[in-house]
Formats: structure tokens, sequence, C-alpha cells
């Protein structure tokens, strides 16, 4: 039974690690899409109703899309959490507690911290630079 307990908490790591990489490259890509739609949209001379609405229409759709990857983020970082210190006391009932570092946990911290602080910045000049670019 334990062998079956470790192979579903493994199995909900690696389904962690995919969500996490899905939140983390949609966000990033549309950063970047929106970056340069916006930045194209705040170099036409003519700025129009219709500019204006497709601007801010990009900029609503980044704070949305970059909310949610937040918050998949810091779940994703909950449950890593959770899964890891199971699998620790797991190994720790099995006497093999001495093959798995726990200052791992550290730096999983800091990776998904660092996957945040990505999608935040890019998410900030996707917005800043074509306001820049706009005034």
């Amino acid at each position: 039974m334990i062998e079956r307990v470790h192979e579903h908490i493994t199995a909900e790591l690696q389904q962690n690690a995919r969500t996490d990489t899905i939140f983390v490259l949609t966000a990033i890509v549309l950063n970047l899409l929106t970056l340069g739609i916006n930045s194209g949209v705040a170099s036409e001379s003519d700025k129009s109703g219709t500019t204006w609405v497709v601007f801010f229409t990009f900029v609503i759709l980044v704070i949305v899309v970059n909310f949610v990857a937040e918050l998949g983020l810091l779940k994703g970082k909950q449950s890593r959490a959770k899964l890891i210190g199971g699998l620790l006391k797991m190994y720790k009932d099995q006497g093999v507690e001495g093959y798995y570092d726990p200052s791992l946990i550290n730096n999983y911290n800091t990776r998904y911290n660092l996957f945040l602080l990505t999608v935040v910045v890019t998410g900030l000049m996707a917005i800043i630079v074509p306001l820049i670019l706009m005034f």
C-alpha cells in the first residue's frame, strides 16, 4: 500500500509541475504578445477611440491572466510543500529519510518565487512600456 501512496504523491507532483509550466508559459507568452501589440498600437499617430479600446482591452487581459497565473502558482507552491511534506513523513516512517534532503523544499520555494517574479515583471513591462510610448 505504501508503494501506491508513493506513486500517487509522485504523480501529483508531476502534474503540479506540468500545471505550473502551463501557467508560467501562458502568462509570459501573453505578456510578450501584448507588449508587442500594445507598443504598435501606442506608436500609431492616429489615436482614435478604437485604439484606446484595443489598448485597454489588452491591458485588462494581461491583468486578469497574470492574476490567475499568480494564484495558480501560489496554490502550486502550497500543494508541492504539502506533497513533499507527506513524502518526507513517509520516508521517515519507512526509515529512508536520509535519501531525501529536506533543504530541497527551500530550493523549490526559491524557484516558485522566481517564476512569480518573472510573471509579474513581464506583465508590468507589457503594461508600462506601451503606456510610455503612448504618452
